[in-house]
């Protein structure tokens, strides 16, 4: 695990990948699985959380297919797939609390693991994740969505 990096507040893990239009991390963890969840904003940005469902294990996911859906204070809709393949593991934590999404984004928090069918090569990493993700929460400002 690399050192956690602060971009404005809230922290950004530079060891995965991200998918900028999902908010969602993604990194590897080895025999063509991956693990994926929500990287801090978003957490943040969603409120308390009242409920998480997920597809079970052994779905066939596509890319922007949705696996999951989500109700919080602030969002109430579907979790779409940053990556097409199967869903390998669903985090039972989560589903148990899903709290545990806004206390442990990069750790506890994950929401899934899928076995890869297309690979990640195309999800932002190391400095296009850290610039986009400095722009995200510039942006966050901006619209009022996070305290200055």
């Amino acid at each position: 695990m690399t050192t956690p990096l602060e971009l404005g507040g809230y922290e950004i893990r530079l060891d995965r990948r991200y998918h900028p239009d999902t908010h969602l991390w993604v990194q590897e963890v080895g025999d063509g699985r991956v693990r994926v969840g929500f990287d801090a904003l978003t957490a943040d940005t969603y409120g308390a959380l009242a409920q998480l469902v997920m597809s079970p294990a052994g779905s066939a996911v596509g890319r922007g297919d949705e696996f999951g859906s989500l109700e919080a204070a602030k969002f109430v809709g579907p979790l779409t797939a940053p990556v097409s393949g199967v869903i390998a593991a669903v985090n039972a934590e989560v589903l148990a609390d899903p709290e545990t999404v806004l206390r442990d984004p990069y750790g506890h928090g994950w929401l899934a693991e899928f076995t890869v069918a297309d690979g990640v090569g195309d999800l932002l990493e190391g400095e296009a994740a850290r610039e986009w993700f400095a722009d995200e929460v510039a942006a966050y400002r901006d619209k009022g969505l996070v305290a200055e």
